[in-house]
């Protein structure tokens, strides 16, 4: 599970009767539509988590393992492209690098059927790697209410190139968030582990066993009540920047589902501009990876949106 909006996750609890059953076999017995060879590419994938860990598809279930399933969409006979415009920051033969509005989801999942940034590739390209899903080019993911940068691969070749780039943590990947309150250190290192909340299941969280998460900050400017840092991503979990930063005490402004209301502490005015903002601040400003054909290593810039400029500037102008 990587670091987009989390598709609601499927959880079992195994049974006595079922020990010793291989992982793969007790999904594809329990989930209608789904083939046993792509849910062991979901399992492959770390789209399935047993104790909140990775597991093998050969894995023997045991008396109340807990399973989690996150079921990224396969094909779907509805996927139709769609005339969304797109901000294309490069495109070539292989690779086209694509600047994501808040607001656009970045694939089809449960309850997103259209309107999609892979609704629009699908439109606007005649080449993409995994042709005929509902994934078309998609190589990682973004929240839907962040903004930045994505990598689309045009070819398998260049698909698999990527992914593995991925893997291996070699691709830059740099944010600029603007969290609640001053954030005393100049830099730091946030190395917690991020697994499914088990008390909200629509959540993820700093969880004892989780996935290693690894997110490393710098304060870029500070005032009265905010504070806007650059948050480098080592490892790519759902929602990692966003649990990270919750867990430091300092949440991004405006993310609904891990700021826990920091801005009812504010005054009227501060409350104001968040409501204005109409989505959270967080922005995928850099991202930096080698060409999938040529080797050569890439590196682009997305600038802060509008509407974050301008609430930058609205704080500005109170200091």
């Amino acid at each position: 599970m990587n670091s987009s909006s989390a598709t609601p996750a499927l959880s079992f609890q195994v049974s006595e009767s079922d020990v010793d059953t291989r992982l793969d076999a007790y999904l594809a017995a329990r989930i209608d539509g789904w083939s046993r060879a792509r849910l062991q590419r979901l399992i492959e994938a770390g789209d399935v988590l047993v104790n909140s860990k990775q597991a093998k598809a050969s894995y023997k279930v045991s008396a109340k393992d807990e399973i989690e399933v996150e079921l990224t969409p396969g094909p779907a006979a509805n996927f139709t492209p769609e005339n969304i415009p797109l901000d294309i920051v490069y495109e070539d033969d292989h690779v086209i690098v694509v600047n994501k509005p808040a607001g656009l989801v970045v694939h089809p999942a449960a309850g997103v059927h259209s309107g999609t940034l892979a609704n629009a590739l699908a439109f606007h390209f005649q080449q993409l790697s995994n042709a005929g899903s509902v994934r078309p080019g998609i190589v990682h993911r973004l929240d839907k209410d962040t903004s930045g940068l994505l990598v689309v691969a045009k070819t398998e070749a260049g698909h698999e190139n990527l992914a593995d780039q991925f893997r291996a943590r070699e691709v830059f990947k740099s944010y600029v968030a603007l969290v609640y309150g001053v954030v005393k250190e100049e830099s730091g290192r946030i190395e917690q582990p991020i697994a499914r909340d088990p008390r909200n299941r629509t959540r993820m969280a700093v969880v004892a066993g989780g996935r290693g998460a690894l997110s490393l900050f710098k304060v870029r400017r500070r005032y009265d009540s905010f504070t806007l840092v650059d948050v480098e991503l080592k490892t790519g979990r759902t929602h990692q920047i966003r649990v990270h930063l919750s867990w430091l005490k300092h949440p991004v402004v405006a993310d609904e589902l891990y700021s826990g209301g920091r801005e009812n502490n504010l005054d009227v005015r501060l409350r104001a501009l968040i409501r204005k903002l109409n989505r959270q601040f967080l922005h995928a400003e850099q991202l930096g990876f080698r060409h999938p054909q040529t080797g050569e290593q890439m590196r682009f810039t997305a600038p802060l949106p509008a509407e974050l400029t301008q609430m930058l500037d609205a704080l500005e102008a109170r200091t």
